[in-house]
């Protein structure tokens, strides 16, 4: 949901169709994708794009342009990216820990000159973790996308989009009501798009109160994780590919509070555990193209923006500017008048 709502509104950013409309079409309001939309910090994922021959997907997140040669921007430089108001409820930075049991073959990441004062953990650091040989710590930011995604549409409208609230079973269905179709339906695309190649990701997560807690620890595996927000701290969680439940299961439930307490054992004395379960949106590589529909001589170009895994908060705004290009393009195609064919 975060790259489909950005998207809008990186249209104006880009000043492209300022005079057109811009409508959402989700099935369900935005409150209800919210429950377990809620992201880390902004840091490492690396996400293949379907459509582009480079890898780095910080660069084309943050990075004013698209193209692969574009350097990576300072980590405060993105601060003046987010609108002041922006910080009152939706982000935060903090300070991350992340440790493993082993030595990674990249001790110092692609990401290291992204976020702020990246460095190595010391061995005293490390004394607090005895299951753990190296360890990193950093500051970067960390979405309350309950708060953000909702942000974001108040944005689109102020900018004159809106939603329609409606259920479709075709992308065609769409025509000819709109000239250009982005289609942001996630694990939706296995029926709309016909792509068998996304799947579901199961992720549980436990909501607790425990307000003393205020860093972030995140083990190297990136299976088990302790974000404090602003309301609550998330523990985590699952990894679960293929599996479609939404419920809660109590054993999952065991694993995650057991493995948390492992590494912040204050967590023993947390409260008021709420239980979230989500499927994130995966596929062999982010679906970032453009397809061109056609029946009975009538075209509708539709530009995919799907399968960010969960990754989609860390580089939602940078592949929304890519859509928006690829969509400029449609409608410069759909401007330019299709030559006559000679004999």
């Amino acid at each position: 949901m975060g790259s489909s709502f950005t998207f809008p509104l990186s249209l104006r950013a880009r000043d492209q169709l300022s005079s057109g409309k811009q409508v959402l079409v989700p099935e369900t309001s935005v409150a209800s994708k919210t429950a377990f939309s809620e992201t880390g910090p902004w840091t490492q994922h690396r996400l293949q794009l379907l459509g582009q021959v480079w890898q780095g997907s910080l660069r084309l997140c943050a990075s004013p342009s698209w193209y692969p040669d574009a350097p990576l921007p300072s980590f405060q430089t993105s601060l003046l990216r987010i609108p002041p108001a922006m910080w009152q409820l939706e982000c935060s930075s903090l300070t991350l820990i992340q440790i493993f049991q082993s030595t990674p073959t990249e001790e110092v990441p692609f990401w290291a000159d992204v976020v702020l004062g990246f460095r190595k953990m010391t061995e005293a650091e490390l004394k607090k973790f005895p299951q753990h040989v190296f360890g990193q710590a950093f500051t970067t930011l960390k979405c309350e996308c309950p708060a953000y995604l909702p942000w974001l549409e108040k944005r689109i409208k102020g900018s004159g989009g809106w939603t329609v609230t409606r259920r479709i079973e075709d992308l065609w269905e769409l025509h000819p009501s709109f000239d250009v179709v982005v289609n942001c339906s996630g694990l939706g695309s296995r029926e709309l798009a016909g792509d068998s190649k996304i799947f579901p990701v199961r992720g549980q997560v436990l909501q607790v109160q425990a307000p003393w807690v205020e860093h972030f620890i995140r083990d190297g595996s990136g299976l088990t994780y302790i974000y404090p927000g602003t309301s609550h701290v998330t523990l985590g969680g699952t990894r679960q590919k293929g599996d479609w439940n939404l419920f809660p299961d109590a054993e999952n439930s065991r694993e995650i509070l057991s493995r948390c307490c492992a590494l912040e054992p204050s967590l023993h004395g947390a409260c008021n555990i709420r239980e979230k379960v989500g499927l994130r949106p995966y596929r062999p590589g982010v679906r970032l193209q453009t397809e061109l529909l056609v029946r009975d001589g009538q075209r509708l170009p539709v530009v995919h923006h799907y399968g960010h895994g969960s990754g989609g908060i860390s580089v939602h705004w940078g592949t929304a500017l890519e859509a928006a290009r690829l969509v400029s393009e449609c409608v410069h195609a759909l401007r330019t008048p299709t030559p006559k064919s000679q004999l």
